[in-house]
């Protein structure tokens, strides 16, 4: 009985149970507990139901009793299965030249776009970084995000690469948002090596990769494919020699052209994220698959871009997971909720689908089975926002911010 608590009463409990893993939703499936209480223990959920029926069938002492006084709508902390925010200086630069008509491979071909962003992260002392990415985190949290991926990538060398994942992982231990780190040293071939693709990513394979396992700075590991990055069979090389060294698979696929999806089938990859140039052979051929369709709407948003054919992927069958892709160049935003509830005016969304995109689907896109709903068994990561009513949420276009934020049963301040 000591180590329980209570927390409660929301006006209204979102579970997010017993939701299809894949395909459409409709808000009618969605379980909606009126005056609903979670209790945890040791930060594991341990019962949802009625606040009142959990408090009088448990005697709690008052001190476990998380008492809520306002009218709230409780639901799973969010969940941004793709984010960049491991980096140093800005690309306001590469902004203006969009905005005035260039394209983001122009603007990379003249030395801005990613390579400008690995010289200021190689530059930034281990301190500052940390700095950067820590605060970037605790603003993430702050918006809801409990669970947040973050990637590598603007290192592009031993030394640096492993500084990234280094800081990822210290921020992780020093936050208290969950961050799960990417190796993404496959984001370009940097300028200053010496060599081409295959011999770059048998640098990553040979003499990066198992520093990081020796390490342990991460499980996953990424690929841009992309025609100024890499190809789809170097990246079938390099994947498929991943999953050998015991990473799971994430790709930057169908961005800019269709390129990625297949390769991600081919391999087993947990997502393939972006999509934005996703055809009816790419949808229907993911859809058969059991890869997560990671889209994401800052990226569009920042570069002027369709979004993704989030309906299209709901529609044939696949399971659409939503992420920020906060970075500095392509979505230097970073408001995951304002980017979902823009993304599901604009692909006709439902709220349960978008509400499974940022929950219990972006976990599955992260390999995690222990959060994204509020069922037993589950993390108790909690975030209630101030209104009566679910719909509000997604209503107000992320401009309603959490008003309580529980992770791992703890009511944080």
């Amino acid at each position: 009985m000591k180590d329980l608590k209570l927390i409660g009463p929301f006006s209204q409990l979102l579970t997010m149970n017993g939701l299809l893993e894949k395909g459409p939703l409709d808000d009618s499936a969605l379980e909606i507990i009126e005056n609903g209480g979670v209790l945890i223990r040791n930060g594991i959920i341990q019962k949802v139901g009625k606040y009142d029926s959990l408090k009088n069938d448990i005697k709690l002492p008052k001190a476990n009793l998380i008492h809520i006084d306002e009218k709230t709508v409780g639901l799973p902390g969010f969940i941004d299965p793709h984010t960049h925010i491991c980096f140093a200086g800005s690309r306001a630069n590469d902004y203006a030249k969009r905005i005035s008509g260039k394209t983001y491979l122009e603007i990379a071909r003249e030395g801005g776009g990613i390579w400008q962003t690995v010289q200021q992260t190689r530059q930034a002392d281990p301190d500052q970084l940390y700095a950067n990415t820590l605060n970037r985190a605790e603003k993430m949290l702050e918006l809801g995000i409990t669970t947040a991926e973050v990637k590598s990538g603007y290192g592009l060398n031993m030394e640096d690469e492993l500084k990234m994942l280094k800081t990822i992982d210290r921020v992780h231990k020093n936050a208290q948002i969950d961050l799960v780190s990417t190796c993404l040293a496959a984001h370009m071939v940097p300028k200053d090596f010496n060599g081409n693709s295959r011999q770059y990513l048998d640098f990553i394979l040979t003499e990066l990769l198992p520093q990081v396992i020796q390490n342990g700075l991460s499980r996953r590991v990424d690929i841009f494919i992309e025609k100024e990055a890499f190809g789809e069979v170097d990246a079938l090389y390099f994947l498929q020699k991943s999953k050998v060294l015991g990473f799971d698979l994430t790709i930057h696929g169908d961005q800019f052209t269709p390129m990625g999806s297949q390769v991600a089938i081919e391999t087993g990859a947990l997502s393939v994220d972006h999509l934005e140039s996703s055809t009816d052979k790419e949808i229907l051929a993911l859809a058969k698959s059991d890869v997560i369709s990671t889209v994401l709407p800052g990226a569009s948003l920042g570069l002027g871009m369709p979004f993704a054919p989030a309906r299209k992927l709901l529609n044939a069958g696949n399971a659409l997971a939503i992420g920020s892709d906060w970075n500095p160049g392509s979505a230097p935003m970073g408001n995951l909720l304002l980017q979902a509830s823009l993304l599901s005016t604009s692909e006709k969304l439902t709220n349960a689908e978008t509400f499974a995109g940022i929950t219990f689907r972006a976990a599955k896109a992260l390999n995690f089975h222990d959060r994204g709903k509020l069922a037993t068994g589950m993390l108790a990561d909690i975030i209630a926002f101030p209104c009566t009513d679910y719909r509000e949420i997604l209503y107000h276009q992320g401009q309603l911010r959490p008003s309580i934020i529980v992770k791992k049963g703890n009511k944080i301040d």
